[in-house]
């Protein structure tokens, strides 16, 4: 296969799936996976020119080789055809097998436009045979229905590819023969009544033999119309809607065999033309559909389309994430298979994942996009907008410049020329290999065609407000254009952060700050709500690459959001709404459960102090046992100390020894008073703190007196132990 020109990265791809396709053998079912509205349709086209292309290189090879021509059923073709349909029988011979010359017969089945039928995998039936009918014609295919044979495979070497059907050929001269014989007798009784004779016998046998072949020809003839008049597509409808008929056991049975119907006509066809016959049936919006209609159409092909020598390549096109969600969701699948991925590997016998689309592709596909937005770059003319008032359009523009010129700077003037410029430019910025643009680009050519065609209309809308073209930067432009298109929900929720910002009173809101700064700052609040924003947070493309847009390669300002708001058309503004609507119930429950919180943390920190005092009394309690045990203590020392001095009638060391004790115990207790003053000045001022201060006051001088006293009480005794001694 050689093919001219430069070859794109789809161009490869689908060169290598269509020369494949045309030497795998049959049945297969090619499940072509790629993401739902990408280009996937774009690659259809492609890889049936490459097939066809593959065709008729392939059938030219082989005329060169063998020099045998394919015959064509047109002209004396067509009754060289219908001949060998009536006296011949097909047979499948390995001569036959080892034909590479091939053609293909595509079908091409939209799911969506069968979707209000309850039976879908019923329109994928009609749809085959009605567009095989149309290939080989009415005719041929009634005369094979009605008077052909099945071909029959045999593999013996030396045998004729058609064999001559004997036994048609006698049941036909006898049928013409008793046509005859019954005409001539019917005559006989007539002669003989001329001449007066009479003979009954031989009218009665010409009339049977006249009846009953005469009978099978009309059948024959009648079916022959039939089949003409009414095709296998009217059938199977008349079938389906038959609610009697399709509630019975042998209703699959019936469409079954009309399915076969066609693989015999095409295995005809093949050995008639001598060449391989392939049926492509190509099945789109299958995602579309309910998931028991899908289920429908997918049981359909495993088992109508599936025979062992059946001449069909089906090619699947479907997004996995959608169809697989599908199949788990149908009623029919419950109990059989929860797993969609491997119900859908069942039918599948071939994948072929799209791949993800190449730089150079893409930017052709830009390219090719962008040239198709002519009309839109030169509308609209400044002369011509001013001239229509009819329908109020230059009035509706008068008083959008109106209010701008409110807010904004002094209107400059620009003309059509530098519109067109920056709209090229702009282009430019989108398909330039310099650039680096093109990489936030999807795949998809909706989302191409989006970004592509919202473009002039923001430029022009610009240009009829007397914006100044010159201080907006195309790169900046389209850029600005691709973020609003890929993260529609992120970008909605930055505004709306801004904008509340702005009605607090803040006149930071709109300066130099980076909107990834404002993300970053609040996108905690937007994790909290995600479960309300799920299905918009859908919408947003990946979120690394989002970081990288705006904080590496493109670093938009608030100021410049702000300016290119007022001119931004392919965001929709009820994402933003919906978010503010959320984002302010958050806000107010947020209130709401503050005064809570702190009187919550108010009652616990009572608790607390509540605590903290029990355990400090407690300790007071003990101090105050101790400090008794002591007095007591003290007591008996002072009742044993009078005896002692009454026993050494107040000697002078005794005296001057009490005096230094009394004068010690007098500057502890000095202490111990400053001390306290000291504490109490620091203290708290609550009525606690205050009683607690004091007991702890009380404690401290009780039992600084009391260990001074002890300790004395010890020293004298010991001194009255030696003076007694």
């Amino acid at each position: 296969m050689h093919i001219k020109g430069k070859l794109g990265e789809d161009d490869i791809y689908c060169a290598c799936l269509s020369k494949s396709l045309c030497q795998i053998s049959t049945p297969v079912t090619v499940g072509l996976y790629a993401p739902f509205g990408s280009r996937v349709y774009m690659l259809l086209d492609r890889i049936t020119k490459c097939m066809r292309e593959v065709a008729t290189y392939v059938t030219e090879r082989q005329e060169a080789i063998s020099g045998q021509t394919p015959r064509k059923p047109v002209g004396w073709g067509f009754m060289y055809l219908l001949w060998h349909l009536l006296f011949y029988c097909p047979v499948i011979t390995e001569h036959h097998l080892e034909r590479k010359s091939i053609e293909f017969i595509f079908v091409n089945f939209s799911a969506w436009q069968y979707a209000g039928s309850d039976r879908l995998w019923a329109g994928l039936v009609t749809t085959l045979c009605d567009r095989v009918r149309k290939h080989f014609g009415a005719i041929p295919l009634t005369v094979f229905k009605v008077l052909g044979t099945a071909p029959r495979r045999s593999l013996e070497p030396d045998i004729a590819e058609w064999k001559f059907k004997k036994s048609f050929c006698i049941k036909l001269v006898i049928v013409l023969l008793l046509l005859i014989i019954g005409l001539l007798l019917l005559t006989v009784p007539v002669n003989s009544a001329s001449h007066g004779g009479d003979d009954k016998v031989t009218t009665v046998f010409g009339s049977l033999a006249t009846l009953i072949s005469g009978s099978g020809i009309i059948m024959t003839l009648y079916k022959l119309i039939k089949g003409v008049l009414i095709s296998q597509k009217h059938k199977i409808e008349r079938l389906v809607n038959s609610q009697k008929f399709s509630s019975q056991m042998g209703f699959m049975n019936e469409v079954k065999k009309e399915v076969e119907l066609i693989t015999q006509m095409v295995q005809t066809m093949e050995i008639f033309q001598k060449q391989k016959i392939r049926v492509v049936l190509q099945i789109t919006s299958l995602e579309l559909c309910a998931p028991d209609k899908v289920v429908g159409v997918l049981d359909a092909m495993n088992t109508l389309l599936s025979d062992r020598r059946a001449p069909f390549i089906s090619i699947l096109v479907v997004d996995p994430s959608i169809i697989v969600t599908c199949l788990e969701n149908a009623n029919s699948l419950k109990g059989m298979a929860d797993n969609g991925y491997m119900f859908l590997n069942r039918t599948v016998t071939l994948p072929f994942s799209v791949p993800a689309l190449g730089k150079k592709t893409k930017l052709q596909i830009l390219r090719k996009a962008v040239q198709r937005t002519e009309d839109l770059i030169d509308w609209p003319c400044r002369n011509d907008a001013l001239r229509v008032t009819k329908t109020g359009i230059a009035e509706t523009v008068k008083l959008l410049k109106e209010e701008l010129a409110e807010e904004e700077e002094p209107a400059v003037q620009t003309n059509y020329f530098q519109t067109l410029r920056c709209i090229q430019e702009t282009f430019y910025a989108l398909y330039s290999e310099r650039e680096v643009l093109h990489e936030y680009i999807p795949d998809s050519i909706c989302q191409m065609k989006r970004i592509v065609n919202t473009i002039p209309v923001m430029v022009n809308l610009m240009m009829l407000c007397k914006i100044p073209l010159d201080n907006l930067s195309p790169k900046d432009l389209a850029a600005w254009v691709v973020l609003c298109n890929q993260w529609p929900c992120r970008l909605s929720w930055i505004l709306q952060c801004l904008e509340d910002k702005e009605q607090r009173g803040s006149k930071e809101a709109f300066c130099s700050c980076l909107l990834w700064d404002v993300f970053k700052e609040n996108s905690k609040e937007l994790f909290s709500l995600k479960t309300g924003l799920k299905n918009l947070l859908d919408l947003d493309e990946d979120p690394e690459i989002f970081q990288k847009f705006l904080s590496q390669d493109f670093p938009f300002t608030a100021e410049e959001s702000r300016r290119l708001m007022r001119f931004t058309v392919n965001l929709d503004f009820s994402i933003k709404n919906k978010m503010g609507l959320l984002r302010g119930i958050n806000n107010l429950q947020n209130d709401w459960k503050e005064p809570e919180v702190r009187k919550v943390d108010a009652v616990q920190e009572e608790d607390r102090d509540r605590k903290q005092v029990g355990r400090e009394c407690s300790r007071c309690r003990g101090s105050i046992n101790k400090v008794s045990d002591v007095n007591k203590n003290a007591k008996e020392f002072a009742l044993y100390r009078e005896e002692g001095c009454k026993k050494r009638n107040s000697t002078k060391d005794g005296n001057e020894e009490q005096e230094q004790c009394k004068t010690e115990v007098q500057i502890d207790l000095e202490d111990a008073s400053l001390e306290r003053v000291q504490k109490k000045e620091n203290a708290p001022t609550t009525m606690e703190a205050q009683s607690r201060d004091a007991v702890f006051c009380i404690v401290e001088e009780e039992a600084g007196y009391a260990l001074q006293v002890q300790k004395r009480w010890g020293e004298s005794q010991s001194t009255e132990q030696l003076q007694d001694v």
